[in-house]
């Protein structure tokens, strides 16, 4: 069985996604055994307790414990859930944080209603940032002009490109508000705090193009700040990198499509 078809999941570009889904899976079968549970108790009351059946009140009451045990049932389930899938995948993610020299870094800085999305370049290095650089449309993310560690960084906006097989490690900071950066393909959802620079990561198994959202209510533009994640080959990656520093294009890419 299909099981992605089944829920009408996107699809499982990651590789820890399947075990995400497979929580999801457990979950919606215990609250469809609960809905359908609750559903025929609820019709055997309807019948079993009408007036026309009982005229008289009953002071003695239903004397089973059936419902405690049944109770007891869906707490022993539920603890199941948490401490034998979801504790153990999180502790799992946790414990297998990538060594940084087997990865690609990169940071996004969310804004009302954008994602800055800042390459360290070829030399790997992240140019310094500094609030005072910080210019909208020209600087988003402030680099300082003076380092030169910030020469081949490249900025794009609402478009973050990664490599296929390679991890990941996503920095995330906001600049006003909490948005919420959101991967669907990728199983990833992770907050942004205002001041805070988080990591999340993944490895993506698919090439292709998708979508980057804020699952975060945070303004009256939420619903435009979308943008776009491409998965390449190593070699196009890393091409294509080359090419956004060669032409020194840092913050250009996007722009004009967001801001006119």
């Amino acid at each position: 069985m299909d099981f992605v078809k089944l829920f009408n999941l996107p699809i499982n570009a990651s590789s820890h996604g399947h075990e995400v889904d497979m929580i999801i899976y457990l979950v919606h079968v215990l609250m469809l055994v609960l809905f359908v549970g609750w559903a025929v108790y609820f019709i055997v009351v309807l019948v079993k307790f009408r007036k026309g059946k009982n005229p008289a009140a009953n002071y003695r009451g239903v004397q089973s414990h059936i419902t405690s045990w049944i109770e007891i049932g869906v707490v022993i389930v539920e603890a199941v859930l948490l401490i034998g899938f979801s504790i153990p995948f999180w502790a799992k993610q946790v414990n297998a944080f990538p060594k940084r020299t087997d990865t690609v870094e990169i940071r996004v800085i969310a804004e009302q209603f954008a994602w800055n999305v800042h390459y360290s370049g070829a030399d790997g290095i992240f140019g310094k940032t500094d609030i005072q650089h910080v210019d909208k449309q020209s600087n988003p993310v402030g680099l300082d002009p003076s380092d030169a560690n910030g020469k081949d960084d490249v900025t794009t906006i609402n478009q973050l490109h990664l490599p296929v097989g390679k991890p990941a490690i996503i920095h995330l900071t906001s600049k006003d508000v909490i948005h919420s950066f959101s991967l669907p393909v990728m199983r990833v959802k992770q907050d942004v705090i205002p001041g805070i620079s988080i990591p999340t990561w993944f490895t993506p198994t698919k090439t292709g193009q998708f979508e980057i959202a804020c699952a975060q209510l945070c303004g009256l533009g939420h619903y435009r700040m979308k943008g776009f994640l491409t998965i390449h080959s190593q070699e196009e990656f890393d091409r294509w990198l080359s090419e956004q520093s060669t032409a020194g294009k840092g913050g250009e890419e996007g722009y004009d499509d967001f801001w006119n």
